[in-house]
């Protein structure tokens, strides 16, 4: 009878570069950064034509519509091209992984090896954002770039005065601060475990599945993995995105926008 293992939840370490580990889901994020860099590649031989052939004019759709979908949440062309650079990028590369993850032979190509001192069959490939680790890295990045974004757009006082306030000028202002400080911390838990959290359970459907019932029984789950790889790179990006757009916008613009839409009559009343 075979036997069945569920995957562990720490990726497991293949081999060391010095005192540096090589892991599972390192060697996936490698390949998926290796990916993207040959589409670079490409892209770049087009010289970005006026004609462009097939390859080049897909990359062009592929590019002005997520470009256009993000400009019709940030409703502000110019900040659109400002915070796109990164938040595509975050998209485009947790999607390459995201999808690079069901591929085959990803978690079922194995070398022995010792894992948390026992000799195993572990696996060459493993989706990279199984890996806690690797999640956790990413959203750092997206809440680090928050707050750049932001003390970009406010400067360092003003976008500090979001968080701290006098508790003798406005002891609520200075309460809310504290709540918005703790909820700035909060994303990046809030990040990493949301990813991790559903690309792991798919993961682990995968395996269950394909013990239970191999062969053509996976196939619908990796349909629903595809999707599920898609839904969760763009709700990241969109968070990033969102984020970003509300930490560059000062309490200021709030109170003005806000008191904005009560003076103007509703169009229903005109």
């Amino acid at each position: 009878m075979a036997h069945f293992e569920t995957p562990p939840l720490a990726s497991e370490t293949l081999a060391h570069i010095g005192s540096f580990p090589v892991r599972n889901t390192m060697i996936m994020a490698w390949l998926a950064m290796a990916v993207l860099f040959l589409v670079a590649y490409f892209v770049r031989r087009t010289r970005y034509r006026e004609v462009p052939g097939r390859f080049q004019g897909f990359i062009e759709i592929m590019v002005e519509a997520l470009f256009n979908f993000f400009d019709s949440i940030v409703q502000d062309r110019k900040q659109t091209k400002r915070f796109f650079p990164i938040v595509a990028t975050i998209f485009i590369f947790l999607l390459t992984a995201n999808w690079m993850g069901i591929l085959p032979g990803v978690g079922s190509i194995t070398i022995l090896g010792e894992h948390e001192g026992k000799m195993l069959n572990l696996p060459i490939f493993r989706s990279m954002n199984a890996d806690v680790n690797m999640t956790l890295a990413i959203a750092i990045i997206s809440v680090v770039a928050t707050q750049v974004y932001g003390v970009w757009a406010l400067g360092f006082f003003s976008y500090a005065g979001k968080f701290f306030v006098a508790p003798w000028k406005d002891p609520i202002g200075s309460f809310v601060g504290i709540l918005e400080l703790i909820a700035e911390c909060a994303k990046v838990i809030s990040f990493t475990f949301r990813l991790f959290g559903n690309i792991f359970a798919g993961e682990v459907l995968l395996v269950v599945i394909s013990f239970l019932m191999p062969y053509l029984a996976p196939i619908p789950f990796m349909g629903l993995e595809l999707f599920v790889g898609f839904i969760q790179a763009l709700v990241f990006s969109l968070l990033t995105l969102v984020f970003i757009k509300m930490g560059t916008t000062g309490h200021g613009e709030h109170h003005e926008s806000s008191s904005h839409a009560h003076a103007s009559p509703s169009p229903a009343l005109t």
